[in-house]
C-alpha cells in the first residue's frame, strides 16, 4: 500500500477543518470562463473540483470554481455570506442548510457514493474466516453488519479471532475508523447504519430507540480516540499503511485511486451488507450556483468525469458499471445485495452523534 501513498498525498488539504482548493482562477488560459463561483465542499470531492480536466469542462461552459473543504456537518457553522452554494456529502446536512439559508424547491443530487469499509487482505481474510466477512472476489467482499456490531458490543479483540496471529499488524480491539460524526457525513451516517441494523431493520426515531442504541454506538466511536473531521484524511492514512486496518471510506474514493493504482495488491473493499448511500447534494445559495448545480448533473463531460473519479452518477448505472469494468475485482458494479438503511431525520441523527461522542444523555 505504501506504493500508492503518493496518488492520495497529492491532494492533501493544509489548515483546520476548512482549507481553500481553488480551481480554474486562470481565465487567460481558458478564455470562456465569465461566472466565478465560490462554494464549501465535503472534502472527499475536492480531488474532482481540483482536477484540470473538470477546470476545463467548467471553464467551457463559462463557470470558474473556488472551492473551500469543510466537514459536512461543520458547515451549519459556517458563514455562507459571499458563497454560490454549498455541497455537502448527504441530503440530511444539505437539508438543514436549504432551510438555515431558506433554500426553496428541489435540492440537486448529481451523483452519489455508498459507504464501504477498506480492509487490508490479512484483516479481510481474518473476518472472512471468522463469519464476520465473506469474499466474493480477489479483493472484494461483504461486511456482515449484524456480526460485527455484535463483536463491537463485546469488546472482541483480532487476537480472539481464530487466524490473526499470522499477522502482526492485528492487535488490539476490533474496530472500523470513522470520522467525526458531530462534523463529518461519513461518521454520522455510519450511526445511521449501525443504528439501523441495531435496532432490528428499524430506523431510530423516537427518544427510547436513541437512548436504547446510544451505548453500541458510543462504543464504535470511543474506542477509536480522536476521530478526524473528513473522510480524505483517514483514508490517506489508511492508503500510506498507517493506522487502523479497517476504514470507512466513500467508494468514491477507492474507485479514484484504482483509476490510477489498478493493482492494489493489499487492498480489500468490503461493502456492508447494509449501508447508506451518501447522495451528495447542492444547496444553492445564488443563480450561479444553481446554474453549476444543474450542470453537473446534466453535461455528458462533467458526468464522465464524475464517474472517473468513483462517483455514480444519478439515473444511469450503466456509467458507472462502463467505466469500472476493469475494476470488478474491487469494486460492485451494481449494488445488489446491499440493503440501504433510511437515515434518521437531521434532529435524531444529530442526538446520536452527541451520544455516540459522550455528550448528553444519562
Amino acid at each position: 500500500m505504501r506504493r500508492i501513498a503518493g496518488i492520495v498525498l497529492a491532494v492533501l488539504l493544509i489548515g483546520g477543518v476548512v482549507a481553500a482548493v481553488v480551481a480554474g482562477r486562470d481565465n487567460e488560459e481558458t478564455g470562456t470562463a465569465t461566472k466565478t463561483v465560490r462554494m464549501v465542499i465535503g472534502s472527499e470531492k475536492a480531488e474532482f473540483f481540483a482536477d484540470p480536466d473538470v477546470v476545463k469542462a467548467l471553464a467551457a461552459k463559462g463557470y470558474t470554481v473556488e472551492a473551500e473543504t469543510s466537514g459536512s456537518w461543520a458547515m451549519e457553522g459556517l458563514d455562507l455570506k459571499g458563497y454560490d452554494l454549498a455541497f455537502p456529502s448527504s441530503r440530511a446536512p444539505a437539508t438543514e442548510l436549504a432551510a438555515r439559508h431558506e433554500v426553496r424547491g428541489a435540492l440537486p443530487r448529481p451523483f452519489y457514493s455508498p459507504l464501504v469499509v477498506v480492509a487490508r487482505r490479512g484483516a479481510a481474510t481474518v473476518l472472512a474466516g471468522n463469519g464476520l466477512a465473506t469474499l466474493d472476489a480477489k479483493n472484494r467482499g461483504t461486511l456482515k453488519m449484524a456480526a460485527y456490531l455484535d463483536a463491537a458490543e463485546r469488546d472482541r479483540t483480532w487476537q480472539q479471532l481464530k487466524g490473526a496471529g499470522r499477522y502482526g499488524e492485528l492487535s488490539g480491539t476490533l474496530f472500523i475508523s470513522s470520522t467525526d460524526p458531530e462534523s463529518s457525513n461519513s461518521g454520522a451516517l455510519y450511526l445511521a447504519a449501525a443504528s439501523y441494523v441495531a435496532g432490528g431493520g428499524k430506523v431510530v426515531a423516537s427518544d427510547a430507540e436513541v437512548e436504547r442504541t446510544a451505548p453500541l454506538l458510543r462504543k464504535l466511536v470511543s474506542v477509536q480516540g480522536a476521530q478526524q473531521t473528513g473522510t480524505d484524511a483517514v483514508f490517506r492514512d489508511f492508503v500510506s499503511g498507517a493506522g487502523n486496518p479497517l476504514v470507512l471510506v466513500y467508494e468514491s474514493q477507492v474507485a479514484a485511486l484504482l483509476d490510477e493504482q489498478p493493482d492494489a495488491e493489499d487492498l480489500v473493499v468490503l461493502y456492508p451488507d447494509t449501508t447508506v448511500n451518501s447522495d451528495h447534494t447542492v444547496v444553492p445559495l445564488t443563480e450561479n450556483g444553481k446554474g453549476l448545480a444543474e450542470l453537473l448533473g446534466s453535461d455528458p463531460e462533467l458526468r464522465r468525469l464524475a464517474v472517473r473519479h468513483g462517483f455514480r452518477p444519478q439515473g444511469d448505472a450503466a456509467e458507472f458499471a462502463a467505466a469500472t469494468s476493469d475494476r470488478t475485482t474491487y469494486l460492485k458494479q451494481r449494488l445488489t445485495g446491499v440493503r440501504q438503511a433510511p437515515v434518521p431525520t437531521a434532529a435524531v441523527l444529530h442526538e446520536l452523534a452527541r451520544r455516540a461522542v459522550g455528550q448528553g444523555g444519562q
